[in-house]
């Protein structure tokens, strides 16, 4: 995953081409939300996914808590990906490996202040089960974690990369702007933008989606060389 970048929020096939033609490793489609409205319904979006055959490249990124459930939705969208958003217990993430040992598994860290107890355990105790972590940030006034367009204290990622042997992925505010910025702090595996490539309805800008996608490659770069 050395690298890897992610667009989540695809709204269409368009966009979803568009994106990978920017040169996005992987798509994220957000379904089950508490907080945001969901970009497209479930049956566009599986309809989309088998369209395109990106299944190998997308992610069901979700806040259910359930491994039956994550399963069904998974599969019903065709996704090879899950992104665990939500309070997913330990026995549910070993519950998930099991339903289906070829998925690839990302575990959320969702920061919520400077204390790095929670999603240390919640490392420690899954790590055994995952393929990657991601750390995204919480928006305090809207209750919202990720898709929130705010960055978090990137030294709290940078232990966080530092306390396990999985890769770990930058989510949290990242735009063509910044992700240089954020890659060198943090020595991240990978990154992950979703509003930070939207215009003003929404809509990802693929010369945005382009800008991001060369600055990470390129700070990518320069990392392996330090």
């Amino acid at each position: 995953m050395r690298g890897w970048v992610q667009v989540a929020g695809i709204r269409h096939a368009q966009e979803a081409r568009a994106c990978l033609e920017a040169g996005a490793d992987i798509l994220g489609f957000p379904f089950r939300l508490p907080v945001h409205r969901e970009d497209l319904p479930e049956d566009d979006a599986a309809a989309l996914i088998r369209e395109l055959g990106i299944g190998p490249r997308a992610v069901l990124i979700t806040y259910l808590e359930r491994a039956a459930e994550i399963t069904e939705l998974a599969d019903q969208l065709g996704c090879h990906w899950v992104q665990l958003h939500g309070q997913v217990d330990p026995s549910e993430v070993e519950r998930l490996r099991a339903l289906r040992p070829k998925r690839r598994i990302l575990r959320s860290l969702v920061l919520r202040g400077a204390d790095l107890t929670e999603p240390l355990h919640t490392m420690r105790n899954c790590e055994s089960w995952v393929d990657a972590f991601l750390t995204d940030s919480h928006d305090a006034r809207t209750g919202a974690d990720g898709a929130t367009g705010l960055v978090h204290d990137w030294r709290l990622s940078r232990q966080l990369r530092l306390a396990t042997t999985r890769p770990l992925m930058l989510a949290g505010g990242l735009h063509p702007g910044n992700v240089e910025a954020a890659i060198a702090a943090v020595g991240p595996a990978g990154v992950d933008a979703h509003t930070g490539l939207e215009d003003g309805e929404g809509a990802k800008d693929p010369a945005v989606v382009r800008a991001f996608v060369l600055a990470a490659r390129g700070a990518f770069t320069r990392m392996e060389h330090t």
